[in-house]
């Protein structure tokens, strides 16, 4: 299956100061919700062809105990070397509509049935970000805006482990995404093919480092 990128989250017990840096960079903030039955709430950052996502525990017991506990959010905040990430994904056409890899099917109490994602099953393996795929959204036309922060040109994701398990080596072939094995958690993200040629180093606010 052909898979591109959706958004990236990364996951936060400081939100506030988090969202407030991307915004005071000049980033779109666009609308937050919460997620009834996850336990989360967002900041959400829109571009024309994805978004970057901003998550954080709202309520640890609602998320512990709800359908989404298996995603283990208050456990990755609480984890020494757990990843902050997860990686949403779509399919790039209708030729294959089986998932892309193995995993279980979470039924968020946000979404109206049969509407699900599919969750990969490193979904164990807190060192490795979450990765989700969105069967009921077909083929995205996704336009990259020409302007500053206007569009995601790649992500690059680093994972501090000697090797990937099979989830992370399928999302490797999707548009847009990087996934390497580093020496940290760490997400730089290119927007707008880096053409103005500058940089900025989030940590340690955020492990992210943005390009435009």
């Amino acid at each position: 299956m052909d898979l591109e990128l959706d958004h990236v989250f990364i996951l936060t017990d400081k939100p506030k100061a988090a969202g407030d840096l991307l915004v005071s960079m000049g980033l779109n903030e666009s609308f937050s919700r919460d997620h009834k039955g996850q336990g989360t709430s967002n900041r959400r950052f829109a571009f024309s062809n994805g978004m970057l996502e901003i998550l954080y525990v709202r309520d640890s017991e609602e998320s512990k105990n709800g359908p989404a506990k298996k995603l283990r959010f208050p456990e990755r905040i609480q984890t020494e070397n757990a990843s902050p990430f997860g990686i949403v994904l779509t399919r790039t056409n209708d030729s294959k509509l089986g998932m892309p890899f193995g995993g279980w099917k979470y039924q968020p109490d946000y979404f109206e049935p049969p509407n699900a994602f599919h969750v990969g099953e490193n979904s164990e393996i807190l060192e490795e970000p979450l990765c989700i795929y969105v069967p009921f959204i077909g083929p995205v036309n996704r336009i990259e805006e020409i302007g500053t922060f206007k569009s995601i040109s790649n992500v690059q994701l680093s994972v501090p482990l000697e090797k990937m398990s099979d989830t992370l080596l399928t999302l490797q072939s999707a548009d847009r995404l990087d996934i390497e094995l580093g020496r940290e958690h760490m997400v730089v993200l290119t927007l707008d093919n880096g053409r103005k040629g500058l940089s900025k180093d989030l940590r340690p606010v955020l492990p992210l480092m943005i390009h435009w």
